[in-house]
């Protein structure tokens, strides 16, 4: 029997204005489990709560299972700030047994191939979770599926859109069966070199999931995306993401290892050419990257270039990549690294 995820679709159709490549490709994502809600605009029905202490007063809103800046809510001179980036979506429960175990199916969103499963909890906060690589029209794109409790599938295997993966759980950090849920991400990757990178700054913290690590893999709003592409089945990825506010820049030097314009040919602007002195990446509040143009700013290090105006310190708008007020913003020591990583091992 097809189930209501499947008959609730969204139609991608790219087009990379890049010479020597051809548009036309329509890809469908589905959404993972049963749960539509979302297309109903019934936020608590979709979304599953988190559990909030803040000044010793308790909740449990659905709002934190959102994508952004949704939780660790902190009082400042501007009214509260949300400092903790969440960056997937958590869809709650529909089905579980007579003794609350969840018991709904977890289905692949597109066309694509298993690069990924993590069947061991404790190595990450994601507890057991799987990537899917998507190779849409010159570019890859990671969906991930967090939190379960059982995996159908192995990496190599090739999957189709709506094709049973895994069963909802609630492995990882934090969890109980009351917040059984599915995270859910759809992810642009940073860097190949993410392994080495790794294990020259965190020694002391193994990496178990080579370059499917979190860090390695920056996450757009996957459920805006959804309902956007109700509204205009022809829209892309590249043209959605366009519209995402640029909130910082970042001066890398020129490096053989930048991978990103490669990876993701359509941020390169129009007419960019490998001539000048470094390259400026545009990057949205949550750390997507948006855009790559060539500059004449001379630089021999990542080194923040522009950050829009606020009177809040950085660190709790930028997840501690950028520190500091005003013209005193800065990257911070990760945001370095994080950088560096996009050029590295330069």
């Amino acid at each position: 029997m097809r189930s209501l995820a499947a008959a609730f679709s969204v139609v991608l159709v790219f087009h990379f204005p890049m010479i020597g490549q051809t548009a036309g490709t329509v890809v469908d994502l589905a959404l993972p489990t049963d749960n539509d809600a979302l297309f109903r605009g019934d936020g608590p029905a979709f979304y599953q709560y988190i559990e909030r202490n803040y000044k010793g007063v308790k909740s449990t809103p659905w709002e934190g299972g959102q994508y952004g800046f949704v939780r660790d809510p902190m009082e400042t001179s501007a009214g509260i700030v949300y400092t903790r980036f969440h960056e997937g979506i958590d869809i709650r429960a529909l089905h579980r047994d007579a003794r609350g175990e969840p018991l709904d199916e977890v289905r692949a969103i597109a066309d694509g191939q298993v690069v990924h499963t993590n069947l061991v909890p404790r190595y990450s906060n994601y507890g057991k979770y799987i990537v899917i690589e998507h190779h849409w029209e010159g570019s890859d794109y990671y969906s991930l599926y967090g939190h379960l409790s059982s995996i159908a599938v192995q990496t190599g295997d090739t999957v189709k859109r709506g094709q049973h993966i895994a069963v909802m759980g609630y492995t990882g950090a934090g969890l109980n069966q009351a917040r059984a849920h599915l995270h859910l991400e759809l992810n642009l990757m940073f860097s190949h070199q993410f392994e080495t990178w790794y294990n020259a700054f965190f020694r002391n913290d193994p990496n178990h999931n080579g370059i499917y690590n979190g860090i390695n893999l920056a996450g757009l709003d996957i459920a805006r995306l959804f309902l956007a592409l109700r509204k205009n089945p022809a829209l892309t990825i590249p043209e959605f993401l366009s519209r995402e506010e640029v909130f910082y820049k970042v001066s890398l030097p020129k490096s053989p290892h930048f991978e990103l314009p490669k990876l993701y040919p359509w941020m390169l602007v129009a007419g960019a050419r490998n001539q000048k002195s470094s390259w400026e990446v545009s990057f949205a509040r949550s750390g997507v990257p948006l855009k790559i143009e060539p500059s004449d700013q001379q630089v021999t290090q990542p080194e923040l270039s522009y950050v829009k105006k606020s009177s809040i310190d950085y660190s709790s708008l930028t997840r501690d990549v950028i520190s500091g007020h005003g013209e005193n913003a800065h990257l911070t020591n990760y945001g370095r690294q994080l950088m560096r990583l996009l050029i590295y091992p330069d």
